[in-house]
């Protein structure tokens, strides 16, 4: 497929017109832009990873950004995508711009001894373990290349980024599901008036639950199993807990939640806080 040089970013990275679909493309690889000129047709290596530019982001338009962004740091987020695909397979490329935009911003704060702190990093290292693994490489990249040491809070976010690079979901949404378990655990934990042992398995999978409970009610979908009677039958306590839990949290999202969540809930807090329903 030929291409036509639009703009050199550096020698690593280029803004080109694909001949195909007359639609500008950021393609980045080792090499690719030395030597090129304005205008001049080419056709890029099979190796190279191309982004095109006619995309809405969450933090304006990829062509805006491709300009602005230093092509480094589209380098590095490419680096992390192309670690990421190791694990997930083929990702939405679509969020290179403002994953490198992010990466950018985080080295600025980072040399200006700006520290964030995210109070969500231990839930997004819990509910989105594996974008969190593959995030990590980002702590090797910027050492080799910058000499400039990232920690876990801005890992992250880089995790949220690489998320919503797997499904449809904005960064901003996943932040949603890790604040929404943040606020029931600790709701949770205020009921019972106990803390809860992070390490179990309970606790991991009450996580879980909490986590695609929080995404059937954005996406407004619905249990098929109604275990509200037999759960407030059985452990009024926990069902109790769960129904002042779902409305907190409908409260939190602004949404209303099918009252069948309740019961599943009261399942896990059951199981978590109180040690029964082992088996299930």
């Amino acid at each position: 497929m030929m291409y036509r040089m639009s703009k050199v970013l550096n020698n690593n990275g280029v803004i080109a017109i694909c001949m195909e679909d007359n639609q500008e493309y950021v393609l980045l690889g080792k090499g690719i832009g030395f030597g090129k000129k304005v205008s001049q047709r080419f056709e890029p290596p099979a190796d190279c990873t191309c982004y095109r530019l006619a995309e809405e982001t969450e933090r304006g338009s990829a062509k805006q950004l491709a300009q602005s962004v230093a092509p480094e740091y589209l380098e590095i987020a490419d680096e992390v995508l192309r670690e990421a695909e190791k694990t997930f397979g083929e990702l939405d490329r679509r969020i290179l711009f403002s994953l490198a935009d992010h990466i950018s911003f985080a080295v600025e704060r980072i040399r200006a001894g700006e520290q964030i702190s995210n109070p969500l990093t231990g839930d997004i290292q819990v509910l989105f373990y594996s974008e969190f693994k593959a995030a990590s490489v980002l702590k090797e990249i910027l050492a080799a290349r910058m000499q400039i040491e990232i920690d876990d809070h801005e890992i992250g976010y880089v995790a949220l980024h690489i998320h919503s690079a797997i499904g449809d979901e904005d960064v901003s949404v996943a932040m949603q599901t890790a604040r929404a378990v943040r606020e029931c655990i600790a709701a949770i934990e205020e009921e019972t008036g106990s803390g809860i042992n992070v390490e179990s398995l309970a606790y991991n999978r009450l996580m879980n639950h909490i986590k695609y409970m929080v995404a059937r009610i954005l996406k407004g979908e619905t249990l098929y199993l109604n275990m509200n009677d037999y759960m407030e039958a059985e452990y009024p306590r926990s069902y109790a807990i769960s129904r002042n839990v779902c409305s907190h949290l409908g409260r939190s999202i602004g949404m209303e939640l099918d009252e069948m969540e309740i019961g599943y809930l009261a399942m896990h807090i059951e199981r978590v806080c109180f040690g029964n329903l082992r088996g299930q």
